[in-house]
C-alpha cells in the first residue's frame, strides 16, 4: 500500500443506466476521476455526431470510461476471488488506470476530429499520461513509473500483454462498454448481450484472457450484436452525412486560414488546430462545447461555403445521399464532371462514401481493423484439455459473419445546391439524382 494513497475511509458509488452501480474502492482511481482532464471527458460525446441521427445519443466520454473501469474491476475481481495463478495480481492497479484512462485523449467529435486532422486520440491520451497535467501528477505522486507503465497499456508495448487484452483486444472491457451503452443510449436492442455470463466464463491463462469452451454461446450473441450495432448505428448513412459536414467545416476553415483570411471569430486553441502548433493545454481546451460555439460564431463569417456549411451543421440541414451497391468509377468521374460543368464544386458539394474508414470493425480472426496499424487478439476458446481454438474454428455463427459485410456506397450531396443546377445535366445523370 502507498503510504501517501491510504484506501478510501468510504466506497464511492456511482448510479450508472448501464451497469446499475459503478464502484471505486482506489483512492488514487478517485483521485484521477476529479482531475480536470477526466472531468472534460464530460463535454465530448461518445458518439461524435451521432446524436443527429439518435436524439438520445447524448452520452459522454467521461460515462463511457467510468464504465470500461467497472468491467475491468469486475474482471479482476473475478480473478482474484477465484485465485487463477495466471492473473499477476500486482498489475490490478495499472489495469485499473488504464482503463479507466484509455479515452481521455479524444477531442471534439470524438473519432470524427481525428480522421480531418489525421491525429490519433491514443497518442494524445499518452501525452496527456506523460506531460505536465494533472492527471500526470496524480500517478506520479502514486509511483514515478506509473504514467508510463499506463501509457505502455495505451500504446499495447507493455509487456504484460494480459493486462493490454483487459482494454484493448477483441472481446475487451472498452467494446463490451460502448455496445451496452450506445445501444441503451440510441434507444436501440441490437447491443444488448448477457454480460454477466460473457464475465463468469472469461479466465486469464498463459498470459492472455480466454473464454471457457461452455460459454462460447455467450461469445456467438455478443459478437452478432457487436455486428448489428456496427450496421445499424455506427455506420448509419445520415450520421455519416452529418460526419461529411464537420469534414468540410474544418477543411474551409483550414483552406481560409492558410489563405491568410481575415476571421471575425477564432479562439486560440482552433488556431493552433489548424496551423499545427497545438499542444497539451490547448488540446485539453477543445471540448464540443467551444467548438460549437465557433461554429454558430462563423455563421456569420462573410465566407459564403464556410458560414453555409455551419448552418447546415448547427440546423440539421444534412446532405442527401443515394445509395449504390458498388462504386462504379465511371459513373462517379461522369458525375463528377457534370457538377463542374454546371459551375457546382465536387470538393464540397458531392462526395462518395464507404463506412470502412470508421473506427470500428465486424470479427475478422487475424485482420487488423482497417483503422488500426496494430492486430488485436483473436477471442480463444479454452476447453477441458487445456487446449486453445479460436471461437470462428468452432462456431458456424461467428464463421458466418466473419469478414460478412452490408455495406453500400453512398453518394452525398446538398439537394437544394444541386436542384439548382440541375437542369444543366445530361438527362441520364438528372435521373440518376431524381430530378426528372
Amino acid at each position: 500500500m502507498n503510504l501517501r494513497h491510504p484506501p478510501l475511509a468510504e466506497e464511492k458509488v456511482f448510479k450508472d443506466p448501464v451497469h446499475k452501480y459503478i464502484y471505486v474502492q482506489e483512492n488514487l482511481i478517485w483521485k484521477l476521476i476529479n482531475t480536470q482532464e477526466f472531468q472534460r471527458l464530460r463535454r465530448i460525446r461518445q458518439l461524435g455526431t451521432s446524436y443527429l441521427t439518435f436524439h438520445g445519443a447524448e452520452h459522454s466520454r467521461f460515462s463511457h470510461s467510468l464504465g470500461v473501469y467497472e468491467i475491468t474491476r469486475k474482471i479482476i475481481s473475478q480473478f482474484e476471488r477465484s485465485a487463477y495463478p495466471d492473473w499477476p495480481r500486482e498489475e490490478k492497479l495499472i489495469a485499473l488506470c488504464a482503463a479507466l484512462l484509455h479515452d481521455v485523449g479524444h477531442g471534439p467529435f470524438s473519432h470524427s476530429i481525428e480522421q480531418i486532422f489525421d491525429t490519433s486520440h491514443e497518442a494524445w491520451t499518452c501525452r496527456i499520461l506523460l506531460e505536465n497535467t494533472e492527471i500526470n501528477r496524480v500517478l506520479r505522486e502514486y509511483d514515478p513509473s506509473l504514467p508510463e507503465h499506463v501509457a505502455g497499456v495505451i500504446r499495447k508495448t507493455y509487456d504484460r500483454p494480459i493486462v493490454i487484452s483487459l482494454v484493448s483486444s477483441q472481446m475487451d472491457a472498452d467494446r463490451m462498454d460502448y455496445l451496452l451503452r450506445d445501444a441503451y443510449f440510441t434507444g436501440v436492442n441490437y447491443g444488448t448481450f448477457d454480460l454477466d455470463r460473457i464475465l463468469r466464463v472469461l479466465r486469464p491463462y498463459q498470459g492472455r484472457i480466454v473464454v471457457k469452451e461452455s460459454g462460447m454461446h455467450a461469445v456467438e450473441d455478443y459478437l452478432m450484436s457487436r455486428y448489428q450495432m456496427y450496421w445499424q448505428v455506427y455506420f448509419h448513412p445520415v450520421t455519416r452525412s452529418s460526419e461529411i459536414i464537420l469534414r468540410q467545416i474544418f477543411r474551409r476553415a483550414s483552406e481560409l486560414y492558410g489563405g491568410d483570411y481575415p476571421f471575425r471569430f477564432i479562439l486560440d486553441p482552433l488556431r493552433r488546430l489548424l496551423d499545427g502548433t497545438l499542444g497539451v493545454d490547448s488540446y485539453l481546451a477543445l471540448d464540443e462545447a467551444l467548438v460549437q460555439s465557433v461554429f454558430m460564431q462563423w455563421t456569420s463569417e462573410p465566407d459564403p461555403r464556410l458560414s453555409a456549411l455551419c448552418r447546415r451543421f448547427l440546423h440539421r440541414r444534412l446532405y442527401k445521399y443515394i445509395a449504390m451497391e458498388d462504386a462504379d468509377d465511371g459513373l462517379w468521374e461522369e458525375i463528377r464532371s457534370e457538377f463542374i460543368a454546371a459551375g457546382l464544386d465536387p470538393e464540397y458539394d458531392l462526395e462518395i462514401d464507404f463506412p470502412y474508414d470508421m473506427p470500428y470493425d465486424v470479427y475478422r480472426p487475424g485482420a487488423r481493423s482497417l483503422t488500426e496499424k496494430d492486430e488485436k487478439p483473436p477471442i480463444l476458446l479454452l476447453d477441458g484439455e487445456g487446449r486453445l481454438s479460436e471461437i470462428s474454428e468452432r462456431s458456424e455463427i461467428v464463421r458466418s459473419i466473419t469478414g460478412l459485410h452490408q455495406g453500400k456506397y453512398h453518394i452525398y450531396y446538398p439537394e437544394e445546391t444541386v436542384r439548382e443546377s440541375a437542369h444543366l445535366f445530361r438527362p441520364h445523370i438528372r435521373a440518376f439524382f431524381g430530378f426528372l
